[in-house]
């Protein structure tokens, strides 16, 4: 079951998962990849809610988002195997299926063709409108240094020499996957969090 969202008021709570790792999935050929990214945006262009996702050039997943311009933001939402995320984030779809080796489970789409993931719950349908692959010498001159070291080869996870694609996602669809034998409702969980602070 989903229970639809206003993305905006769970901006905090995105941008808090993003900077520890959610998950950006894409489907093309018939085929699921997930991927960990940290680095993301969240805010309007063009009067439209926007995700953008930042992806290095020799991904599986730009690949993907190539041939199939829509893709899923999976964000964890109470309890999350981490071990999801370290996989997806250090390996390639292009070696393994990460959807089968995970154990992950794929959840209908709304509006899109790209599933969600089940085990992240809060979940972003995003179509992207606009990309643009980043201009190097616009880049400052430490950051070249520290995040696109020339000397570190292309297939490694972290930095490396390649630059990034940026696709701005329009955000379609947002919604929490809810599991009916859940004790206690995601809307609770966000409750909760909030008579914390």
């Amino acid at each position: 079951m989903k229970r639809e969202i206003a993305v905006f008021d769970y901006a905090e709570h995105i941008m808090k998962e993003l900077n520890k790792g959610v998950l950006l999935t894409t489907k093309a050929d018939g085929r699921v990849n997930t991927m960990t990214i940290s680095w993301g945006t969240l805010g309007i262009e063009w009067a439209k809610p926007i995700f953008t996702v930042f992806v290095r050039e020799i991904r599986f997943t730009r690949t993907m988002l190539e041939k199939n311009g829509e893709f899923t933001i999976n964000i964890p939402y109470g309890e999350v195997d981490r071990k999801i995320l370290g996989i997806a984030g250090t390996k390639s779809g292009r070696d393994m299926d990460k959807i089968k080796e995970l154990s992950l489970t794929p959840e209908e789409p709304e509006k899109i063709s790209v599933p969600g993931i089940r085990e992240l719950p809060l979940t972003l349908e995003c179509r992207v409108i606009y990309k643009q692959k980043q201009d190097g010498a616009a880049i400052s001159e430490a950051d070249r240094e520290r995040f696109y070291p020339q000397e570190v080869e292309s297939g490694f996870h972290g930095s490396n020499r390649d630059y990034h694609t940026a696709y701005y996602g329009e955000n379609v669809g947002a919604y929490v996957i809810e599991q009916a034998d859940k004790p206690e409702s995601a809307e609770a969980a966000v409750d909760k969090q909030k008579e914390r602070r």
